[in-house]
């Protein structure tokens, strides 16, 4: 049944909710922003036809606090909501609960929410579906004895996550049984005070890994992939830059990685905009499912570049009850796009955070060129939530070419006096590995331990 949303509620905030507010203004669907104390005067919340303010600064007492943004909900008189990324994105009970009070819920169902997001289930599915997944846990883990009997099976290393986690967190790698021993407790006791779910799982560590993911949307019923990202080049298990297509990868592959996403999406009736994660092993040529992330991704953009599809306003349209308005041989991928987070962090000082003023924003323009944020000049980066100022988008016809064009405008990009991640990029941009393409999850991790950037 299609009942468009009039009226939306943005359940987030910074360059996000800045996004949504956009695709909701093309469709011409009226907009209310929630805003902490510190978010007053946030872009997004001055772009938005409405404002409800929700609490204190910190996220546990605004964006995470489900009563008091179910209240806004309520008040504001939308019919739908859209979570964007991270806070209650990933929440199926406050998806429920959305849904509960008539209102639509941006995403897919509360029962899709919980049985992907959460690792070992969603393990499960891609099992029943014929995805091939990485050596592991059948299974949720809760006590050492399980892990270190697993791990003997599987062999060391072994990576240790938490059932219920994202965004790279709750994440351990250990190569021996004592260190394993030593680390279930600790990851039990971090997985329950950051997800209030303290399962965890285990899987083979492969050491040269590159991390792939494939974008879906679904109605349903019909499912189809726009082509797939790499995000290989990641700090500490959070993604700095991501492309794409990805560099490198066999066509014969490529094409089987995304067969095996939409397969496992239309398994489980996927509804909306998700993302199949993936690690690829180079030295077999073999991809392996790791996890699926039930929400817009951060790094959409380089999808958009290289398909032309706005998958923001897709989500709003598939949530009105529309059904896709695109066959799988109507999408191209067109050209190469990359994608380069800008953080309001110090790489001369082991990225401290650096919140502050913005008092110059100078964005590169041109119609490759595409940046992201949820500041302007005036603004102010509160010390409260994540580092990110915005993403800086740039596209090619093919990879050598965006690469230049990156470059060029990471010249041209100017945000203080905050520190940012900018030198960073820039010196990235000219490193001869990646330009080859020679990356895996690991490599940035030892190029910044050689290599002493400036602010």
């Amino acid at each position: 049944m299609t009942t468009p949303i009039r009226k939306l509620l943005v359940a987030n905030r910074g360059e996000i909710a800045v996004r949504i507010i956009r695709a909701a203004r093309k469709l011409g669907i009226a907009t209310v922003q929630i805003v902490s104390e510190a978010d007053r005067e946030m872009l997004a919340a001055r772009m938005a036809d409405e404002v409800i303010e929700i609490g204190p600064p910190a996220a546990a007492k605004s964006y995470l606090n489900v009563g008091n943004v179910l209240d806004a909900l309520r008040r504001s008189g939308a019919d739908a909501l859209h979570p964007g990324y991270g806070f209650l994105s990933e929440n199926a009970q406050f998806a429920k609960a959305v849904t509960d009070m008539g209102r639509i819920f941006v995403g897919p169902d509360a029962g899709t929410i919980e049985r992907m997001g959460d690792k070992v289930n969603a393990r499960q599915a891609a099992i029943a579906a014929g995805v091939p997944v990485v050596p592991g846990s059948e299974g949720r883990l809760d006590d050492a004895r399980a892990a270190l009997e697993l791990a003997e099976a599987i062999g060391y290393p072994v990576m240790i996550k938490a059932a219920a986690g994202g965004g790279g967190r709750g994440i351990r790698v250990v190569r021996s049984a004592e260190e394993l021993a030593a680390a279930v407790p600790q990851a039990i006791a971090e997985a329950t005070a950051a997800f209030g779910d303290g399962g965890l799982y285990l899987e083979a560590y492969i050491e040269n890994a590159r991390h792939i993911e494939v974008q879906i949307l679904g109605d349903g019923e019909t499912v189809v992939h726009l082509f797939e990202r790499e995000c290989s080049l990641q700090r500490r298990r959070q993604k700095v830059w991501e492309e794409a297509p990805a560099a490198a990868l066999p066509a014969a592959l490529r094409a089987e990685l995304c067969a095996s996403a939409v397969r496992l999406a239309r398994s489980v009736a996927y509804r909306g905009a998700g993302t199949m994660e993936y690690l690829y092993d180079p030295d077999r040529n073999a991809f392996y499912f790791i996890e699926m992330n039930t929400r817009i991704q951060v790094e959409h953009p380089v999808t958009e570049m290289v398909t032309g599809v706005d998958l923001v306003c897709e989500m709003l349209l598939i949530a009105g009850g529309r059904k896709l308005s695109m066959a799988q041989e109507d999408i191209r991928c067109d050209g190469h796009a990359i994608e380069v987070r800008i953080n309001a962090e110090d790489p001369a000082r082991n990225f401290f955070p650096s919140p502050g003023p913005i008092d110059r924003l100078q964005v590169p323009s041109g119609e490759a060129i595409r940046f992201d944020t949820g500041f302007d000049a005036g603004s102010r980066v509160p010390p409260y939530y994540d580092s990110l100022v915005g993403k800086l988008i740039v596209s090619g016809s093919s990879r050598a070419l965006a690469i230049e064009r990156l470059r060029q405008a990471l010249e041209e990009l100017d945000i203080g006096p905050v520190a940012t991640t900018i030198p960073l990029h820039r010196a990235l941009a000219r490193n001869a590995d990646l330009l080859d393409g020679n990356v895996s999850t690991q490599w940035l991790e030892r190029w910044l331990a050689e290599n002493a950037l400036s602010s």
